[in-house]
């Protein structure tokens, strides 16, 4: 799904990043995915449709960052609960297990114009669910995801954030039945293809999801899935402890038992607040003192210590668009986001479509 930019020079903002980071390299790793969850109206319900020209209304400053092209090259639609999943539920808020919001015209509003979309199974309401779901047949999970992903021509998330007593028997299960239906492709062309996981901002949350994920479905040799989100903290992280949460993916757990191994750069994304609580982000209104300009350079250069070979992680994503909450700020008018993520992605030079992911 991406025109690829061939050469993509880019500045890093005249910042020294620390330590394995690769200080004072000239030239930085494209940035490959530059993307936000996207919660709808109803605080990631997605339980109405809409129509696409109120959704454009409140939604334009993705598609168009102030000159025509997207700010984004991915949303992730959330979130899908997993057991109305499972068992097809139609009812107030669903139709035949999907939100009812998740239309073929909201999807096709964005992949119209090259934005990549996905859905999210999940998120911290719904990890009840998620137990209830895997316990109860996590293969029939996986493939009613997988024909989800079909009939929308979407990808899917797991977003399974279990912290203690997460099913990673059940998780294997729903992960097999999903790919036996649509196999790992490193080309990315298909959109349903694609099947990510989100993980916490370092290594010290999620941490069972974490060692499976990273042992088994994020390995560059025999990659299952396609990547990682490292989720946001609690709260908007500063530069330096956003850049130590990810070098801990990089890094891995080796004291931990069992440890968990280090992450290839290639193999995840790092993300930020756009909006949080009742303040409107930097990361939406203003790149120049924005922690996604800070941290850019890190981001682009650092170094893998134990997994993959290249130099750089796969990109942002953002913590979310329009209303993640219900008593929060929103990026609705008059807080749209063209001025921060709008700017960044011509500052990072993001490629629209996205091109195929660098694999190692």
């Amino acid at each position: 799904m991406r025109r690829f930019l061939a050469t993509a020079v880019i500045v890093l903002l005249g910042l020294v990043v620390p330590g394995r980071a690769g200080a004072a390299t000239a030239t930085a790793t494209p940035v490959q995915i530059y993307g936000a969850w996207h919660c709808s109206n109803d605080a990631c319900i997605w339980g109405s449709v809409r129509t696409v020209a109120e959704f454009d209304s409140m939604n334009h400053w993705l598609v168009d960052r102030g000159d025509g092209r997207p700010a984004v090259n991915v949303v992730v639609l959330s979130f899908v609960q997993p057991a109305k999943l499972l068992h097809q539920t139609t009812d107030a808020t669903t139709l035949a297990g999907v939100p009812r919001g998740m239309t073929p015209e909201i999807v096709n509003y964005f992949t119209g114009r090259g934005i990549r979309v996905m859905l999210s199974i999940g998120g911290i309401t719904y990890v009840d669910a998620w137990h209830q779901a895997l316990a109860e047949d996590a293969a029939q999970l996986g493939r009613n995801a997988a024909a989800v992903a079909q009939q929308l021509g979407v990808g899917i998330e797991i977003d399974y954030e279990a912290n203690t007593g997460a099913n990673l028997a059940g998780l294997q299960s729903f992960i097999t039945a999903y790919r036996s239906l649509l196999p790992y492709s490193a080309a990315g062309t298909s959109p349903a293809a694609r099947l990510t996981i989100d993980l916490a901002a370092g290594d010290r949350w999620l941490i069972d999801i974490t060692q499976r994920a990273t042992s088994n479905w994020l390995r560059t040799d025999t990659p299952v899935l396609d990547y990682a989100n490292a989720m946001v903290p609690a709260r908007q992280p500063s530069v330096s402890s956003a850049q130590a949460n990810w070098q801990e993916h990089v890094d891995g757990k080796p004291q931990y038992a069992p440890p968990i191994p280090p992450l290839a750069p290639a193999k995840f994304t790092g993300s930020l607040y756009v909006a949080e609580g009742n303040k409107v982000r930097p990361e939406c209104t203003n790149y120049a003192n924005s922690i996604q300009k800070a941290t850019a350079p890190y981001v682009q250069s650092v170094a893998p210590n134990g997994a993959g070979t290249t130099a750089g992680m796969l990109g942002f994503m953002f913590w979310a668009a329009e209303r993640p909450s219900t008593r929060g700020v929103t990026t609705q008018p008059p807080n749209t986001c063209e001025g921060g993520m709008g700017v960044a992605a011509t500052a990072l030079a993001i490629p629209i479509p996205m091109p195929p992911l660098r694999q190692s």
